[in-house]
């Protein structure tokens, strides 16, 4: 839906004026913030606490958040805009945004004055960090496995269980935890609650380390018999699941737009090398096999940003979008992965060598066909959208 459905409607040239404010503006805080600390971020894998906060006072948390709410009021055209932009600058950061997004979305949807007052403003602040706990070791594509409980406990619920591979895990304040309610009744008995990490029972799996993305923190959360107050649930009891899997949606388009900065930065990478790398004689921008793999790589980032856009469109405009979100997050995702290899393969010898830009890009892109639901996940939504 519209963030803010009351705002008077823009007309499609004030649309596109606000879009590039935004994304001139994105891109220069990712130019001169984001770029220069890449390979450094990447090396020590380190949260950017600082960039963090920056991101915060410049307004890059909540874009389609409602402004009652603490959120920028804005759409999910600008909010694939800003991970774009954040992107291309390091995916991890941009993933920082997407993050808060996919949490604040829901917060701002389902929570009451008191859990918007507690979490939601002092995240979209930069002062509290989330997370989003979905993943088990059996329910990561089948949530059917999902086997973390909440059980009633008088007038509250005692939370058991363990959530693995959990971005900011080993640096979030809270969580929003899926859990079953009701175990007899399948997806309509999980519910959502909202967790304090610092709780009595919650503690956290080592840090682990990853091929790419090195500097988003992914751990384990673990949970037991939490004490939870009734005011820690997110939403309806036994909603939990549909709410989640419908903040997908506008997750997917974040991750195809974060796939989409991925691949602009290759090109740039890509074509600079080129034009300075000289063999035989000559820069190897002027031969065919270099000048058809650039043209294929800006042709399908310029595919990959259009289906992005065409699915945050559907959303601004209250639609149901399952299959364009899901074939923008595979096709770019997709895209990126094939693209920074052929980036590394511009490059020669010195794409593979650590602290170069495309050798991080092509390990930052793989993720990317994994997180918010695998492309073969994506490739059965669209398949059964088509069929429906």
């Amino acid at each position: 839906m519209p963030a803010d459905p009351t705002a008077p409607a823009l007309s499609v040239a004030e649309v596109d004026e606000r879009i590039a404010a935004i994304r001139e503006e994105t891109r220069r805080f990712a130019d001169g913030r984001i770029r220069p600390l890449a390979a450094e971020l990447d090396e020590t894998e380190r949260f950017p606490a600082e960039l963090y906060a920056e991101m915060a006072a410049l307004g890059l948390f909540g874009i389609a958040v409602p402004e009652a709410h603490g959120g920028v009021g804005a759409d999910v055209l600008a909010y694939a805009a800003v991970m774009e932009e954040l992107a291309r600058g390091y995916a991890s950061v941009a993933d920082q945004c997407g993050l808060v997004e996919l949490v604040a979305t829901l917060l701002s949807q389902q929570g009451s004055d008191l859990q918007r007052d507690a979490y939601l403003r002092p995240l979209l602040a930069g002062t509290r960090c989330c997370a989003y706990a979905l993943t088990e070791a059996n329910a990561g594509s089948d949530l059917a496995g999902l086997r973390t409980t909440a059980a009633p406990d008088g007038d509250g619920w005692r939370l058991t269980g363990e959530k693995l591979w959990i971005h900011n895990a080993p640096v979030a304040d809270f969580a929003l935890v899926l859990a079953r309610t009701d175990p007899v009744l399948g997806n309509r008995g999980m519910s959502i609650f909202v967790v304090d990490l610092d709780s009595p029972g919650c503690s956290r799996g080592s840090k682990e380390h990853k091929m790419g993305q090195r500097a988003s923190q992914v751990g384990a959360l673990h949970f037991d018999a939490v004490r939870l107050n009734a005011a820690a649930r997110l939403g309806p009891q036994g909603r939990g699941f549909h709410l989640m899997m419908g903040a997908l949606d506008k997750g997917r388009v974040g991750i195809g737009a974060l796939a989409v900065g991925i691949l602009q930065a290759a090109l740039e990478e890509s074509i600079g090398y080129a034009k300075l790398r000289h063999q035989f004689g000559h820069p190897i921008a002027e031969f065919q096999a270099i000048q058809w793999m650039l043209a294929d790589m800006a042709k399908d980032t310029a595919a990959a940003r259009l289906l992005v856009e065409d699915a945050a469109r559907r959303l601004d405009r209250g639609q149901r979008a399952a299959k364009e979100c899901a074939m923008a997050k595979c096709f770019a995702s997709d895209a990126a992965v094939a693209h920074t290899a052929n980036a590394v393969q511009i490059h020669g010898g010195i794409g593979y060598i650590r602290g170069v830009a495309v050798e991080r890009l092509y390990r930052d892109a793989k993720i990317t066909q994994i997180y918010e639901g695998t492309n073969q996940v994506q490739r059965l939504i669209i398949a059964r959208q088509l069929l429906a």
